[in-house]
């Protein structure tokens, strides 16, 4: 049985043709795994630097996609707890060793053996897809299917680092860059208390930021109406780091949301980062990340907004998330099967 699925033949500039859209095998699912029949993918910023070679290749012709909502179609013999017809949900974080210390620790998601979905091994751009039954996330009902699919790594990346970032209760948080994750992480914090100020470039992420409940929103550069206790950058621009820390009160946390960042310029301590400012990388997620996210989600009705692109167009939606034509997410719906 064939189905058809994106690789990425060559990494390059998306806008050059680095993607293929091929017929391949369905996978077979291992012992421990579940095949799933794919209806709706996220397209997240990662997929583009996966297809773009800033992170580079793991598999070669790999399929990108990790926020993929779809329904078990077969599982493997070891498998229990899901049932063929099951709605799942398939995220970045596809498999840790659960031995090492961090793993034990609790810290999963920095285990020096973890693979990752759509990066180790093939993902939602695609028909089907396999992911391990361990790793694989049972979905909030009352959300349709392409809402849901940006909350699999937008949303989950987003929560996470608002924790990274220590927000006091009722604090003043600054969002640099204002795409699928961070519409997401603004909702969460509203939801709890915050004063959310907005810094981005495009203008009808602005807008959107203002729609869903944001103090201001002014361009990435400029300076926010007043002081800020927590501040996280989803923008992979390092030229903003400095800027988010200057804009920071003293004590506040600036947490880095992106697994890519462009060089940092240097930094002035005095300016920068006296006062006990602090800066903090978020690195993927844990699986008890996860969880608490989708039902903090399905509590506070935090919602996706989406612009849904046919899976046959994937290559387009990752040009328009490169040029920013549109704001919160792009979700690609499966017009194949």
């Amino acid at each position: 049985m064939a189905m058809r699925a994106w690789s990425v033949v060559t990494p390059g500039p998306v806008e050059q043709g680095p993607l293929r859209f091929v017929e391949r095998p369905v996978p077979e699912p291992g012992a421990d795994e579940l095949l799933v029949h794919v209806r709706a993918c996220g397209v997240c910023r990662t997929d583009l630097h996966v297809t773009e070679g800033d992170l580079p290749v793991r598999r070669p012709g790999v399929t990108p996609g990790h926020e993929v909502v779809g329904e078990v179609a077969a599982r493997g013999p070891a498998v229990r707890g899901f049932e063929v017809g099951e709605r799942v949900g398939v995220a970045w974080l596809r498999w840790t060793d659960g031995t090492c210390a961090y793993c034990v620790r609790g810290s999963e998601n920095l285990c020096p053996a973890s693979r990752y979905t759509g990066w180790d091994a093939d993902g939602g751009y695609a028909e089907y897809t396999v992911v391990p039954a361990a790793f694989a996330h049972r979905l909030p009902e009352g959300l349709d299917d392409v809402p849901l699919a940006p909350l699999l790594c937008a949303g989950i990346i987003g929560y996470r680092a608002l924790r990274r970032a220590s927000l006091p209760p009722g604090g003043r948080l600054g969002l640099y860059g204002f795409g699928g994750s961070a519409h997401l992480c603004a909702q969460v914090a509203l939801a709890q208390g915050a004063t959310v100020h907005v810094l981005t470039r495009g203008a009808d992420a602005r807008k959107l930021a203002l729609e869903l409940g944001a103090a201001s929103a002014r361009d990435a550069y400029d300076t926010p109406p007043e002081p800020l206790d927590s501040a996280i950058l989803f923008a992979p621009v390092g030229d903003l780091v400095p800027v988010a820390l200057r804009a920071l009160d003293r004590g506040g946390v600036l947490a880095i949301a992106g697994i890519h960042l462009s060089d940092v310029p240097p930094l002035h301590y005095e300016s920068d980062l006296f006062y006990e400012k602090e800066v903090r990388s978020v690195t993927s997620n844990t699986r008890a990340d996860a969880r608490e996210f989708l039902a903090l989600a399905a509590r506070h009705g935090v919602r996706a907004r989406t612009h849904t692109y046919p899976l046959s167009q994937a290559d387009k939606a990752l040009r328009d998330l490169k040029a920013g034509r549109f704001d919160g997410a792009a979700v690609l719906v499966n017009d194949l099967s």
